[in-house]
């Protein structure tokens, strides 16, 4: 939506803006659904049960025909082949690892140079990310992709925890279904034709959050996807006011699900606390099974994990559009060889997705520290926290407390920090609520020291030990 148009929705009265929201509903519906999705479904189910060997053989066969599809009928890779060719490169196509690493900035600044020429956008369905760290990147589908994409993705989220469907159900995202300013509900609107609340993740300040409960509750909702701060806080302030909300099952999406925030969401809904993991690229995703377990949906994409950790991605699911070695800007580990899931589930494993590849904090001694939320562990006095590095030896804290917050918590959860981060100093300011980005996430972790100083620390420390991942 435009801004023009966002404000004049903005204007709207609560009722309208739920009019517009199913309105919105129905074409979505209408695109991602069709008679051929039960089909779609049930084949997503069968492939569930596939074997590792059958999932290598699959993958190997479509990364081979989106390769050759890509170097002779995308603009964008046919040109750089052709360029290769000519300096004496003789390099196959075939060779994923002949590749190179795909930047966001190029699809950003020419996306229709990496839509094949045979394609149409105007028949298409075009989709813009969040513009999380810059500016949006436009996707097009064709129809048949983006009816799989839903298909794959209901069977392995929701399916899988058997949720019936047409059930009432809710979101707590980014989209700015009200205006941020507002200080009175509703803080959401009620989109009819997907029988879904939609609610804000702008709005979740201490004294707001028990409205949220209660739209929850009044809408009959009984399944909830959201971002895992944003549905952290709900079940903390449900909790804290002794008024749980039982779910059939909770998804959680866009940012890292620590244990803390899994344990209090289980006991705030009585339910399984699932994570997935994608992008609006949908060049990789991956959802948690009954198990317990992370498994990777091989028909988005091909995910390779770098030494640094940083993943990158191959898209299977739209040959209309492969984003081929695409730097998501994520970071993970490698799966561990646990040897077949219990889920009985012949999906690849994933091994654990740590955040965005920038937000690793970097010690004087020339250290990388990744993950933080141990730091926090042990205490449910923190609504939620974000940790900014300003420079190698300055750390800032944004920290909003919950009832039993104390001096003692604050002084715990520093110590905890500096163990980790070594002899830095470390500022703490109390807020009510963390800042969002655009789309409403929050990040946990931000480093903003600059890449030459990172680089000179890292230099520093590499005659004598490797980098930590």
């Amino acid at each position: 939506m435009s801004s023009r148009l966002l404000k004049v929705y903005h204007r709207l009265p609560p009722i309208a803006r739920s009019a517009v929201a199913t309105l919105r509903g129905w074409y979505l519906r209408r695109s991602r659904y069709s008679n051929a999705s039960e089909a779609l479904a049930a084949e997503a189910s069968e492939r569930d049960q596939w074997t590792p060997e059958q999932w290598r053989v699959w993958r190997d066969e479509r990364i081979a025909y989106v390769l050759h599809r890509a170097a002779t009928r995308v603009p964008y890779y046919r040109d750089l082949w052709q360029q290769r060719r000519r300096h004496g490169d003789k390099a196959s196509w075939e060779v994923l690892e002949n590749w190179p690493l795909l930047e966001k900035d190029a699809v950003r600044k020419q996306p229709r140079r990496f839509l094949a020429d045979d394609c149409d956008p105007r028949r298409m369905f075009e989709e813009h990310t969040s513009g999380t760290t810059g500016t949006p990147v436009t996707i097009w589908r064709s129809r048949s992709s983006l009816e799989q994409l839903y298909a794959i993705a209901d069977t392995r989220t929701s399916g899988w925890e058997g949720v019936p469907r047409g059930i009432r159900w809710a979101r707590l995202g980014g989209q700015l279904v009200t205006p941020v300013r507002q200080r009175k509900p509703p803080f959401w609107v009620w989109n009819a034709a997907m029988r879904q609340l939609y609610l804000s993740s702008y709005h979740l300040a201490p004294d707001l959050i028990p409205y949220y409960l209660e739209a929850l509750a009044r809408y009959r909702v009984v399944y909830l996807a959201a971002y895992p701060s944003a549905v952290f806080a709900l079940a903390q302030e449900a909790l804290r006011l002794g008024a749980p909300l039982p779910m059939l099952a909770v998804h959680t999406n866009a940012e890292p699900l620590l244990p803390v925030q899994r344990e209090t969401i289980a006991e705030a809904f009585g339910c399984s606390v699932r994570e997935t993991y994608g992008m609006a690229e949908s060049v990789a995703a991956a959802s948690e099974c009954p198990s317990g377990r992370l498994h990777q949906w091989p028909e988005f994409g091909h995910v390779e994990v770098m030494r640094d950790g940083e993943l990158i991605c191959t898209g299977l699911l739209n040959p209309d559009m492969p984003l081929v070695r695409y730097r998501v800007g994520d970071r993970g580990n490698p799966a561990p060889d646990l040897g077949p899931c219990p889920c009985g589930r012949g999906l690849p494993p994933m091994g654990s997705v740590e955040g965005r590849r920038d937000d690793v904090l970097v010690t004087p001694d020339g250290r990388l520290v990744g993950r933080l939320d141990p730091v926090f562990k042990g205490t449910h006095a923190i609504r939620e926290a974000q940790i900014i590095q300003e420079s190698l030896d300055h750390v800032r804290v944004l920290l909003s407390p919950a009832p039993g917050f104390t001096k003692a918590v604050e002084n715990d959860m520093v110590n905890n920090l500096r163990d980790r981060m070594g002899d830095v100093r470390i500022t703490v300011e109390l807020v009510d609520v963390l800042p969002r980005t655009a789309n409403g996430k929050v990040r946990a972790v931000i480093c903003k020291v600059p890449a030459d100083v990172r680089a000179e620390a890292l230099r520093q420390r590499r005659p004598q030990h490797q980098l930590s991942r």
